[in-house]
């Protein structure tokens, strides 16, 4: 496949990768997924102790059964400050190289993080979006913006997120009881899309299996450094 390149500025400061933000945000669509899914992706990092290196983990699995198909990683040095909000500076440069090294292309990507509910309406799902030009879903463990009323208890229950006075995502409880997940579109993908992947992809714990998967996966690459 053709290589995805990622470039960034030299010695990128956070107030121009907040501009850079705004800028590629305009890039993001929000738009119906094409046709049938084949193969969905999770993408996950990890930071090994005393280590300045981040390690990526790409996970391609069948989007029926939630089998392992593929899986992709890759280590790189630390270019960037821990900021929340810009997280997605510090981390694609090595989950793009991760990326560019699958054979098999997934028809969704999810990601740790956030799409459009961000301070910027660009948060990780999106910048991968924008960059691999693919449907991606954020979805996060907690929230950088007000998530209003708790979800319902049951699973699929879930609660707008807003920013300005527009739904930018949801909090979902994708199991009876346990702690929601945060959901929004990043890329390509609707926000009632975005909700269906992700219980789809949970059928037994509150994570989806994507992100369970790239999670062991980098925990296992930084162990054994």
């Amino acid at each position: 496949m053709n290589q995805t390149a990622l470039t960034l500025p030299d010695n990128l400061n956070e107030s121009d990768a907040r501009q850079l933000q705004l800028a590629l945000a305009k890039k993001v669509q929000l738009t119906r997924l094409p046709g049938e899914i084949q193969f969905v992706a999770g993408v996950d990092v990890a930071y090994p102790a005393t280590k300045e290196i981040v390690i990526a983990a790409i996970v391609v699995l069948d989007a029926v059964t939630l089998a392992v198909v593929e899986t992709s990683t890759t280590e790189q040095k630390v270019n960037f400050p821990y900021v929340p909000g810009l997280f997605s500076f510090r981390e694609l440069p090595p989950v793009v190289a991760a990326f560019n090294k699958l054979q098999t292309i997934p028809d969704i990507i999810v990601c740790d993080g956030h799409g459009i509910a961000h301070p910027r309406r660009f948060g990780l799902a999106s910048h991968l979006g924008v960059i691999v030009d693919l449907p991606c879903i954020g979805c996060a463990k907690t929230t950088l913006l007000p998530s209003g009323e708790s979800p319902g208890p049951a699973r699929g229950d879930s609660a707008d997120i807003e920013l300005n006075g527009e739904v930018v995502g949801c909090s979902l409880r994708t199991q009876d009881g346990v702690n929601p997940v945060f959901v929004s579109p990043g890329h390509k993908i609707t926000l009632q899309e975005s909700l269906d992947w992700v219980l789809h992809l949970c059928p037994k714990y509150r994570l989806p299996e994507t992100t369970r998967q790239a999670d062991q996966e980098v925990k296992k690459q930084a162990k054994n450094r």
